[in-house]
C-alpha cells in the first residue's frame, strides 16, 4: 500500500476493519474452541483462590474467577478476562502512539495489536500474558506522559500499572529497570529524582504487589525461587537461536524485521528513545539469559509492546530507505495472511475440516478434551460405585491431564476436589503438589490416566500403588476419526512411604 493511499485515509479505514474483524474472531471463538491445558490449569487456580501461587502471581486466577462468576464455568467465562485485557492493551497502545507519532500511526499500531500473533493470542487465551500485556501497555503510556509529557499525576498511573503487572507476571519489573535507566541517561528526566511522585509510584506498586509478597513470605519464598534460583540452577544450555525463532513466531518474520529497523534507527526524540529502552533492556536480559539457559516462547512477548509505536511510526513516515520500502510493501499481505490464518485456524479447531486430522500431541492442541472429560468421567463414576467416593483421578503428567479432566467433567466441583497429577509418583505437579500433598493421599483408590502406556507400567507404580488392575485403552474421536488414544488403570490402594 503506497504512501499517497495512506495520506488519502485508506489505511486508517483498513486498520479499523482489521480491528473489527480480529475482535469478532476472538468474540466468536472464545466459546467454541476448547481450552488449552494452561488455561484449564489457571482455571484450577481460580477454584483454589489465593493471593499467590507457585509458578505465577494470582491475577490470572482472579480474572478467571470474575469471568466465570459473570458468564459461568465455560470457555467464554474463562477467556472473558483475556478479551478485556486485549481491548485495554490496544487502547493504551493507541493512546501512546498518538501522543508520540500522531493519529495515523496510532491506528496502524492498533492494527498491529490485532494482526501480530502474540498480541492477537494474548487477547484471546487466558494466561498471565493477557493481564501482563495490558499492564505493560498502560505503564508505557503513563511513563510517556510522566517523563515526556511532564505530568506529575501520570506517576499514579505508572504505580498502579506496574503493580498490576507484577501481580500478573514478574517480568514487568524489567520495564521498571528500563525506565530507571532512561531517567539516568536522559537529562530532562533527572529532575524527577528530586520529586516525590516517582517514589510514591514505587510505593503504590509495592502495595498492589503486597499480596504476592505476603504469600511468598508464608511459603518460604517459593514462587520467587521457582522463577529465579530454580531456573539458574538448570544445566547450562545455549538457546539464543530459540529466542530469535520465538520472536519470529510472536511477531512474524516481517514484524521482527520491522522491529529491528525501528529499534536500530537513529532516535531523534526523547519519546522514541524511551520506547527504544523499554524494548532493548528486557530483550537484552533475555538474550544474555539464553546464552546459558533455556528460554520460553512467550517471555519476550510483552516487551515488544513498546516496539509497536516505533514500527507504526516508521511505516507512516516512510522511514527506513530501501528496507522501509520493502516493509511497506510486505505489511499489507502479511496482515491479510495472518488474519485469514487466524480465522481458518480457529474454525479448524472449533469445527474441524473433513479429511484433515489433528496432531497426536493433544496436550498442544485444544481438540478432544470435551470427549476426554466425558469418557474419563464415566469411568470414574463406575469405579466410585464400586470403591466409594474417595477415588482420586491421577493424570500422569505435570498438569495437563488433571486440569482438563477437572474442567471438562460433568461435575466440576467434585473433579476439582478429586483430580491431581503425577507428583504422587515423583513427577512434577506444580500447584497440585500443594493442593494434594502426596503424604495425605495414602489409602485412597486411584484411577491413573496417561497418554503413554509406559507411564502405567508396573515397575513405575509398584512402590506406591497396590491392587493394580489391567491397563485399558480408550480412544478420542472427532468427526468419525481418531484424535488420540489414551490409557488408564485402576489402583486399589495408594501407599506413600
Amino acid at each position: 500500500m503506497h504512501m499517497n493511499h495512506i495520506r488519502r485515509g485508506g489505511w486508517p479505514v483498513s486498520a479499523m476493519v482489521v480491528v473489527g474483524y480480529a475482535f469478532c474472531l476472538r468474540l466468536l471463538y472464545a466459546k467454541l474452541v476448547e481450552l488449552l491445558p494452561e488455561e484449564t490449569y489457571y482455571w484450577n487456580y481460580s477454584r483454589h483462590l489465593d493471593i499467590g501461587y507457585l509458578d505465577h502471581p494470582p491475577m490470572v486466577a482472579w480474572l478467571i474467577r470474575a469471568g466465570s462468576a459473570a458468564f459461568g464455568d465455560g470457555e467464554f467465562g474463562v477467556r472473558f478476562g483475556a478479551l478485556c485485557c486485549g481491548a485495554l492493551a490496544a487502547l493504551f497502545v493507541y493512546r501512546l502512539t498518538r501522543n508520540v507519532f500522531g493519529e495515523t500511526s496510532a491506528l496502524l499500531a492498533v492494527a498491529l495489536t490485532q494482526a501480530l500473533p502474540f498480541f492477537f493470542l494474548s487477547g484471546l487465551l487466558m494466561t498471565p500474558d493477557a493481564p501482563l500485556t495490558a499492564a505493560w501497555a498502560a505503564a508505557l503510556y503513563f511513563l510517556e506522559r510522566a517523563l515526556i509529557g511532564g505530568s506529575a499525576r501520570a506517576w499514579l498511573g505508572v504505580g498502579i500499572s506496574i503493580g498490576i503487572g507484577l501481580i500478573s507476571k514478574y517480568t514487568i519489573g524489567l520495564l521498571g529497570v528500563a525506565a530507571l535507566l532512561f531517567m539516568v541517561l536522559d537529562p530532562p528526566s533527572r529532575r524527577w529524582f528530586r520529586r516525590w511522585e516517582p517514589y510514591a509510584a514505587l510505593l503504590i506498586a509495592v502495595c498492589v504487589f503486597a499480596p504476592v509478597l505476603i504469600w511468598n513470605a508464608q511459603h518460604q519464598w517459593a514462587s520467587f525461587a521457582f522463577q529465579t534460583s530454580r531456573r539458574l540452577a538448570e544445566a547450562p544450555r545455549f538457546s539464543a537461536h530459540k529466542l530469535v525463532g520465538g520472536a519470529m513466531v510472536l511477531l512474524t518474520p516481517v514484524g521482527l524485521v520491522a522491529a529491528g529497523i525501528a529499534l536500530c534507527g537513529a532516535m531523534s526524540g526523547r519519546a522514541q528513545r524511551l520506547l527504544q529502552a523499554a524494548v532493548l533492556v528486557p530483550i537484552a536480559v533475555f538474550a544474555m539469559f539464553s546464552l546459558r539457559h533455556e528460554v520460553k516462547l512467550d517471555w519476550t512477548g510483552a516487551p515488544w509492546t513498546a516496539a509497536l509505536p516505533l514500527m507504526a511510526g516508521g511505516f507512516a513516515r516512510g522511514a527506513g530507505g530501501g528496507a522501509g520500502r520493502w516493509l511497506r510493501a510486505a505489511w499489507p499481505p502479511t496482515v491479510l495472511a495472518m488474519l485469514l490464518f487466524y480465522g481458518a485456524g480457529l474454525y479448524y479447531l472449533a469445527v474441524g475440516v473433513p479429511g484433515l486430522g489433528y496432531s497426536r500431541h493433544t496436550e498442544l492442541v485444544p481438540v478432544g478434551w470435551r470427549d476426554f472429560g466425558r469418557q474419563i468421567g464415566g469411568i470414574a463414576d463406575a469405579l466410585r460405585a464400586q470403591v466409594g467416593d474417595d477415588l482420586l483421578v491421577v493424570g500422569m503428567d505435570r498438569y495437563a491431564i488433571a486440569s482438563e479432566l477437572a474442567f471438562y467433567s460433568n461435575d466440576q466441583a467434585r473433579s476439582v476436589a478429586s483430580t491431581t497429577s503425577a507428583h504422587l509418583f515423583d513427577g512434577v505437579g506444580l500447584m497440585y503438589e500443594r493442593w494434594f500433598p502426596a503424604g495425605r493421599q495414602s489409602g485412597r483408590p486411584l484411577l491413573l490416566v496417561a497418554w503413554d502406556p509406559a507411564d502405567l507400567a508396573e515397575p513405575h507404580l509398584m512402590q506406591r500403588a497396590a491392587g493394580l488392575g489391567p491397563v485399558e485403552e480408550g480412544v478420542l474421536m472427532r468427526d468419525g476419526g481418531i484424535v488420540r488414544r489414551y490409557y488408564y488403570r485402576f489402583a486399589r490402594n495408594y501407599e506413600y512411604p
